[in-house]
């Protein structure tokens, strides 16, 4: 059986991308998910004998989110799709492309209020400790580790970090986070400590001849990649004997959750996640008040008397 040929890109769908990296600012991993998510819809069109994005309707956009919750698709994946093809089809009539928005009036999927999970104080010891720093590798992913939660970066944000973005005399680093927003984020003393170590004792022994400026180095001399960095991550989580999946995510969420239970302000929380939008960030006041319920749960003596 032939192999089936590959899929070619759409020039519309390209241009579109192009206008949201140039001209808009989106970052790399923003771009690719919604190249993935307009290619998608773009499959499901073409199956339905509809080629061509000026003639598309809104009944044709309704039976491909149909079809999505019929494959389980989660209400997040959903929504972010949708905002995908919204962008896009405003984008086609501005171009002249369509006519007519075909997403208006779509509706977007409700979705439950997921709390971010997150590591308890005990646990992120254990998982900064597994390292074996008696190795270089092990002094880098100390180091990362700590950096990681010291000042709650994103993955993308900790490996692509260059050796000029951390100030350690004054003890904080410089990131450009989603859309190139520029931030500065303070670093904790165990961090720049960790950072200390490795960059005395380890990344030396990490540079290669094509070495470049980055920070964190693989044992190839490039720059560390979210993939490597996450399997990492998992070895270094069971060798703490941490039996839950712990993912790059659940250490940023256990920096905003552990700033929040002792007492942070929620602004200077936002400003160091690199949130634009003040309610995204108070999502975390949901984890601190499910936790106080938990301890009245536990420890109140009326609460006690009940369940005896």
């Amino acid at each position: 059986m032939p192999d089936k040929p590959p899929v070619q890109p759409d020039p519309v769908v390209e241009d579109f991308l192009l206008h949201l990296e140039s001209e808009r600012g989106l970052s790399e991993n923003t771009v690719t998910s919604y190249r993935n998510d307009l290619e998608h819809c773009r499959e499901y069109l073409a199956a339905q004998g509809v080629r061509d994005w000026a003639v598309v309707e809104r009944e044709h956009l309704a039976g491909w989110f149909a079809e999505l919750s019929r494959l389980d698709y989660e209400p997040t994946s959903v929504a972010r799709k949708l905002s995908a093809v919204r962008m896009f089809a405003r984008y086609l009539v501005r171009e002249r492309v369509c006519a007519k928005d075909f997403s208006e009036l779509l509706e977007s999927p409700k979705q439950g209020r997921k709390l971010p999970g997150t590591l308890s104080a005990e646990e992120v010891d254990a998982l900064l400790d597994a390292p074996d720093e008696k190795s270089p590798a092990g002094l880098r992913d100390r180091a990362m580790l700590e950096l990681m939660y010291s000042s709650g970066l994103r993955v993308s944000e900790l490996c692509g970090l260059p050796l000029q973005a951390v100030d350690l005399e004054h003890g904080f680093v410089r990131l450009f986070g989603k859309g190139s927003k520029e931030r500065v984020v303070p670093v904790g003393g165990k961090a720049a400590e960790a950072l200390e170590r490795y960059l005395s004792n380890a990344r030396p022994h990490l540079v290669k001849a094509k070495t470049g400026s980055d920070l964190f180095l693989s044992n190839r001399g490039v720059a560390m990649s979210r993939k490597t960095f996450w399997y990492n991550l998992g070895k270094h989580a069971r060798a703490a004997g941490i039996n839950k999946p712990v993912k790059p995510h659940l250490l940023r969420h256990s920096f905003a959750t552990h700033l929040l239970q002792n007492g942070a302000d929620l602004r200077a929380i936002q400003e160091m996640l690199g949130h634009a939008d003040i309610a995204t960030t108070q999502i975390y006041t949901a984890v601190k008040t499910e936790s106080l319920a938990k301890a009245h749960d536990k420890f109140h003596p009326r609460r006690k008397q009940v369940r005896e």
